[in-house]
C-alpha cells in the first residue's frame, strides 16, 4: 500500500496496558499488538497516539452505578451507554501508553473521556457525538489528510475514530493485525466487531494487514 508520508499519519489509539491483559478492561492478546507497532513505526514520519483518561468516579463504570454489572447498559442523557469495569484512571499506571512502545515519531497525545459525565470511545468527539476533542482542527492544520489507525479495541475506540475520520472526510486505514476486538455479543451469531467492520466498510475505510504496509 502506497501513501504520501507527509499528508499521512499513523493513529495509536489507545495503546494503554490497561486495555491488555492484567488491566482494568483486557482486550485479549492486547499485548501482542505493541512490537507489530513499533515494527510498523519507522514507515511514518508522523505519528498521534490517545489515552483513555478517566476520573475515578466516570459514569461508564459500572462501579459508579450500585447493583450493576460490567457489561449492562444503561441510557444516559446522549445515548445507549454499555457499563465498564473500571479501566484508564487519570494518572494511573495503567492508563499511560504502554512503556515499551516506540513513541519517537508520536507528535500528538490526546487525552480522552476527562468528562465524568460522558464517555469518549472516538478520537475525534465524545460519544455525545457533538463534543469535539479537537484532533481534526490539528490535523487539518497539519495538512494530513490520510490516517492509518492501530490500537485497541478495533470495534470500539479504533472503529468510533474511524467512522468519524471518514465522515469528516479523511481517508481512513485500520491495520487489522496491530489491532484487537472485545468483540462483544449482539444478535445470535454476531459480535460488535461484525457490526463495526459492516458499518466502516460502508464507509469507505479500509481493512488492511502490516504486511500490506511493507516496502
Amino acid at each position: 500500500m502506497e501513501f504520501d508520508p507527509a499528508t499521512t499519519i499513523f493513529g495509536l489509539i489507545d495503546v494503554q496496558p490497561t486495555f491488555m491483559p492484567g488491566g482494568g478492561l483486557a482486550v485479549p492478546d492486547g499485548d501482542r499488538i505493541v512490537p507489530l507497532i513499533n515494527r510498523l513505526m519507522p514507515l511514518f514520519d508522523h505519528a498521534f497516539a490517545t489515552q483513555d483518561w478517566h476520573k475515578p468516579n466516570h459514569l461508564s463504570f459500572a462501579s459508579a452505578h450500585p447493583c450493576r454489572e460490567p457489561y449492562e447498559t444503561i441510557e444516559l442523557p446522549y445515548g445507549t451507554q454499555i457499563l465498564w469495569p473500571d479501566h484508564g484512571v487519570a494518572g494511573s499506571p495503567e492508563a499511560m501508553l504502554h512503556a515499551d512502545l516506540d513513541q519517537t515519531r508520536i507528535e500528538l497525545v490526546l487525552r480522552k473521556g476527562c468528562d465524568a459525565a460522558v464517555d469518549s470511545y472516538s478520537a475525534f468527539f465524545e460519544n455525545d457525538h457533538v463534543t469535539a476533542t479537537g484532533l481534526d482542527g490539528w490535523l487539518r492544520q497539519r495538512g494530513f489528510r490520510e490516517l492509518i489507525l492501530c490500537g485497541l479495541a478495533t470495534d470500539f475506540c479504533v472503529a468510533w475514530s474511524a467512522e468519524d475520520a471518514a465522515r469528516l472526510g479523511y481517508r481512513v486505514t485500520i491495520v487489522e493485525d496491530a489491532c484487537r476486538a472485545i468483540a462483544l455479543p449482539t444478535v445470535p451469531g454476531r459480535t460488535t466487531m461484525d457490526e463495526a467492520r459492516d458499518r466502516l466498510t460502508t464507509l469507505g475505510v479500509r481493512f488492511i494487514i502490516s504486511q500490506d504496509l511493507a516496502v
